[in-house]
């Protein structure tokens, strides 16, 4: 028999050498599960820094390496063609990775292989794996992106305004009497790009295809000319890219001008759902909140059209805390995004989305219908279906959500609200409408097209009850001017 002195030396052998490494293990793994939650929060809570990943790095992330080479290949065939950036925000606090690919935010972000046609991702791929020298690479995708109406609605045909003295403003736009849109040339690019995006020409480093100017004096001359402009939207890229000090000179040139027709200025950005701290711990942040404390305080009125294309994109502190701020300034937070299959067809999800939007301070503004253009036949959604997704979302939020309108397509004649159906003379038929038009007359007229099950935009619609649209003898004189 062992004595007691024995068998404790025994007990304290097995200690050692079976069960100590095993504790010391999950030790250890504990502690390291604890100071990373500690560094990353650290991290969000304080300044974070902004990392963008592109085709040159995404590769790089753990997050992707988890992924099959062939995922990955077909995302770099893609993100040669459509223009893809991702960054650490969207990364880590709005991607789910347990629920790839189905993610929303994943989809909207990081290309996908359905986003090209498969004869345009078939040329790509084989360019990519010939190993073609990188200029054959881009004019293979400069030949697939002009085959992606990179323009529609007439955006340079009709849109692009004149100075009196003959001066064509490629870096405006101007297709609604009240409205013109500025694309400052310090605003190209964005925190990270949505994959549907209809601006997807902008960064894909075909410059003739740019909107830019540099000159606010011309914008200043524009509306001198142009009495009738009350509202200025600066677009781009994303304005809220740009340092504070250089968005302000665009905002004194404004006010000092002393326009008596200006009395809104609206800037279209993406910036609270894809880096909030822009307007939180940003190196600029509360410079840009001072200026748009000058907008306000000057008497005009300050409209942040923010994009938000689903809920998630509005689930982190630092989003809620950002919306507060901007706020505080007087601006009022408009909210607008296209349907989008893969992302956000989902009714439910749009009435969580706006009645969130609401609490947070946010006016509901626009549903868009996904515009003919780059990855369209990804995207797009029937009419039909577009009609009772918004219906259903619609009929369940409060009155304070129902500010919102559409479903809306910003095609060429201008922005036309699809209400609905109807049986008129016993055929069933499209009730449409427009919101804005290129002729203000047009503006709440109804009329009517041909019902299709299969449609997804403005030109697969023929007319019903006539034999052309209202508006087609009109607009053939836009397009001869």
């Amino acid at each position: 028999m062992l004595s007691h002195f024995d068998y404790l030396k025994r007990k304290i052998y097995i200690i050692i050498h079976f069960f100590m490494p095993r504790i010391v293990a999950t030790f250890n793994k504990g502690w390291s599960t604890i100071y990373k939650m500690t560094y990353q929060k650290s991290i969000w809570d304080d300044s974070p820094s902004m990392k963008s990943y592109t085709l040159s790095n995404f590769r790089q992330l753990p997050q992707i390496q988890k992924l099959s080479e062939e995922k990955q290949f077909e995302m770099e065939v893609v993100g040669n063609v459509l223009p893809f950036k991702a960054n650490n925000y969207v990364v880590e606090q709005l991607i789910d990775w347990n629920n790839i690919p189905n993610d929303p935010i994943f989809v909207l972000t990081f290309p996908q292989k359905g986003m090209l046609k498969p004869e345009h991702y078939e040329k790509m791929a084989k360019a990519l794996k010939n190993n073609l020298e990188k200029k054959e690479i881009a004019s293979i995708a400069n030949e697939i992106r002009l085959q992606l109406n990179p323009h529609p609605a007439g955006q340079m045909e009709l849109n692009v305004p004149t100075l009196k003295d003959g001066t064509k403003l490629y870096g405006m736009q101007h297709k609604y009497k009240e409205t013109c849109l500025f694309f400052p040339s310090q605003s190209q690019t964005c925190h990270a790009y949505c994959s549907f995006c209809f601006r997807w020409p902008q960064f894909v480093g075909m410059d003739e295809m740019k909107f830019a100017m540099q000159e606010g004096e011309q914008l200043v001359q524009y509306l001198r000319e142009h009495p009738e402009i009350t509202d200025v939207l600066f677009t781009g890229g994303d304005p809220m890219i740009m340092k504070a000090k250089i968005f302000s000179k665009y905002i004194d040139t404004l006010i000092d001008a002393n326009l008596p027709n200006l009395k809104t200025i609206r800037i279209g950005t993406k910036a609270l759902a894809y880096w909030p701290y822009k307007f939180l711990t940003d190196s600029d942040s509360q410079e840009m909140l001072e200026v748009f404390k000058k907008i306000t305080s000057s008497g005009l009125h300050l409209a942040f059209m923010a994009h938000f294309n689903h809920l998630s994109e509005l689930s982190t502190d630092a989003v809620k805390n950002a919306i507060k701020q901007v706020r505080k300034t007087g601006a009022q937070i408009r909210t607008q995004s296209p349907l989008l299959t893969h992302i956000n067809d989902d009714a439910e999800m749009w009435a969580k989305m706006w009645t969130k939007q609401v609490q947070l301070g946010c006016i509901p503004y626009y549903m868009f219908v996904v515009r003919d253009t780059g990855a369209q036949h990804y995207f797009g959604i029937s009419l039909v279906k577009a009609n009772e997704i918004f219906k259903k979302a619609y009929s369940s939020v409060s009155g304070l959500a129902r500010t919102v309108r559409g479903p809306s397509m910003s095609a060429t004649p201008g922005k036309v609200h699809v209400m609905g159906t109807a049986n008129l003379n016993g055929e069933k038929v499209f009730v449409l409408r427009f919101l804005q038009g290129r002729n203000p007359n047009w503006v709440e007229t109804p009329f009517f097209a041909k019902y299709d099950e299969n449609a997804i935009w403005l030109d697969d619609l023929k007319p019903a009850l006539s034999e052309k649209f209202f508006f087609e003898d009109e607009m053939k004189n836009f397009q001869k001017n």
